[in-house]
This record gives structure tokens, C-alpha cells and sequence, in this order.
């Protein structure tokens, strides 16, 4: 068998390369034979096997993913012609089979590597080119959208963080100031919500979910599955997830992003990050390394 996933959660499907190749060949004879090759990945939902040299395999690993294959594919044909940069353009659209029970997608493989934070080389560069995105989110207009993932109001995330930030409060080896962050979920609990129309978003603007090129500049933006319409706040992400200080002043500039607004997208970035770091901190690397990254920059001591 060929190389297999972590188990990240307990209901986890685990692929492996051999059945990806089954997969293919069974459902897209025109590709069997491609190489299958896991690509290295700190994604949480989705395992991706590289094809050839021009497609990769997408597959979710647990139930909660199934939903995203359909939003994808419906959706990223009619976003991608109104975005400033690369999309997923899906290829083929795989169905259950050879003992794996959820439909799955090719894709069109999309060249770059996922930027990491604190270590990037065109940090500002970065940012304007992530409100560039996020503008360009903002401003489609196509009828019937789904509502986004994390897109409702901030307090109907306010019981679960709290009891992150607990848990979190209970591993001290991670030197969480949890004190100081559950202040910084308070204040953001507090601002008032958006009660502007609701835009369009990404939803999961994740380091895991960005390819940059050469240069350090945004090349394409990937996974889509939480896309739909909600608070602008939940696409600010960046500001706090990867973004240094002077980027993080360039993308809230260019977004022109109110005070409310600002607190609340600091408030989801931190929650994200304070159910992320327990529950991932020995399974996923990357995922807890990005929300300890978080963590440090809500509290101001990056």
C-alpha cells in the first residue's frame, strides 16, 4: 500500500495512494496510469494526491467535507472569472468507489507553495495582493448563495471558544496567556455586528489555502468548500494568521475596514486558533503551529 494520512480525527477515513489509483482508473480511465503521489499538506479535511504532472486528486476525509466537493463544483466556475488571481478549476467529478463512500474531485494542479508565517518575502506585496482577493470576493453579485461557514454572528461561537480557551487553560505547557486572550474574545463579543448586506467570502482564508509564487506574491487561492455570504469580518484572517504588522496595516487600509469589523475579524481569527491548537497540537504541525502564531499576534506579543 502506498503512503497513508495521519489520523487527525477519530472518524477519519484513511486514504492511501493505492486506492486513489483505483479510484482514477476505475472512474476516469483516460487518466489510469498517471503517477499518484500524496502531496504534503497540513489540510485538515481534504487529503490531495498529485496526478500526473498537470491534475491533483481531492478527497474529504471525514463526513463533515462531503458538502464542500458539491459547493465547489457548483460555485468555482462562476467565481473564478470574477477573481483577481487563480481558482481550482475542477476537471473530473469522482463518485464513491473501491471502498471509499464520498465523491471526490480532480482538479487542474496549481503551481506555488503555502506561505508561511514570519517568513515571508514580500509581506506587503502579500497583503495588498490578499485585498485584492477579498475585495474582488466582496464585490461579486451572483444570485442564490450559500450562506458562508463561520459567516452568522460572532456570538454563536461564543460558548465554544470560551471552552477552548479552558482547555486551552489546562495544557499550560503551551504558555497560553489565557487570561489575556479570552479579554481579546470579550471585546470582540461586544462590538456590534455587521448589519450591512451580507458579501461574499472565502471563509477559510488559511495560510493552508494560499499559493504564493517565486516572488512571495499571491498566485492562487484554494479550497472553497466554506465559500458563500456572511460577515466581511471572517475574511480578515490574513491580518492576523500570517500577515506581520506592516502588512497587516496595508490589508486593513485597503479594505478600508471599520472598527467593528476589524475586532470581529481578530475575534474569528482567534477562535479558529484556540480550538485549533488543542485539537491538532499532535497531530497536525502545521495547524498548530499557525494558531500559536495567532494566538501571539492577538495578544500583541509577536
Amino acid at each position: 500500500m502506498g503512503t497513508e494520512q495521519t489520523q487527525m480525527h477519530a472518524d477519519m477515513f484513511v486514504m492511501d495512494e493505492e486506492r486513489v489509483r483505483r479510484l482514477v482508473a476505475g472512474q476516469f480511465p483516460r487518466w489510469a496510469g498517471l503517477a499518484v503521489v500524496r502531496v504534503a499538506s497540513g489540510g485538515t479535511v481534504n487529503a490531495m494526491y498529485r496526478l500526473g504532472d498537470d491534475m491533483v486528486v481531492r478527497l474529504p476525509l471525514v463526513r463533515g467535507g462531503v458538502d464542500d466537493v458539491a459547493v465547489e463544483r457548483g460555485w468555482l466556475p462562476r467565481l473564478a472569472p470574477r477573481l483577481t488571481v487563480s481558482v481550482p478549476e475542477v476537471l473530473g467529478a469522482g463518485e464513491a468507489g473501491e471502498g471509499y463512500p464520498w465523491p471526490w474531485s480532480v482538479y487542474r494542479w496549481l503551481p506555488g507553495e503555502n506561505p508561511v508565517a514570519g517568513a515571508l518575502r514580500e509581506p506587503v506585496g502579500l497583503a495588498s495582493d490578499l485585498a485584492g482577493f477579498v475585495g474582488a470576493m466582496r464585490s461579486v453579485a451572483l444570485p442564490g448563495a450559500p450562506a458562508a461557514y463561520r459567516g452568522g454572528p460572532l456570538a454563536s461561537a461564543d460558548a465554544g471558544t470560551r471552552a477552548a480557551i479552558e482547555e486551552l487553560r489546562g495544557i499550560p505547557e503551551e504558555g497560553v496567556d489565557c487570561d489575556g486572550v479570552l479579554a481579546v474574545w470579550e471585546e470582540a463579543v461586544r462590538a456590534p455586528e455587521w448589519e450591512g448586506a451580507p458579501v461574499w467570502l472565502h471563509a477559510d482564508l488559511m495560510p493552508g489555502n494560499l499559493l504564493v509564487d517565486g516572488g512571495g506574491r499571491l498566485a492562487s487561492v484554494i479550497d472553497f468548500g466554506c465559500t458563500g455570504v456572511g460577515d466581511p469580518a471572517c475574511d480578515l484572517f490574513p491580518a492576523w494568521n500570517l500577515l506581520p504588522e506592516a502588512g497587516r496595516d496595508v490589508f486593513r487600509e485597503l479594505l478600508d475596514v471599520d472598527d467593528a469589523t476589524w475586532v470581529r475579524g481578530r475575534g474569528r481569527a482567534l477562535s479558529q486558533a484556540v480550538h485549533a491548537l488543542p485539537y491538532y497540537r499532535r497531530t497536525n504541525p502545521a495547524m498548530a503551529e499557525n494558531a500559536r502564531y495567532v494566538i501571539r499576534a492577538v495578544s500583541g506579543s509577536l
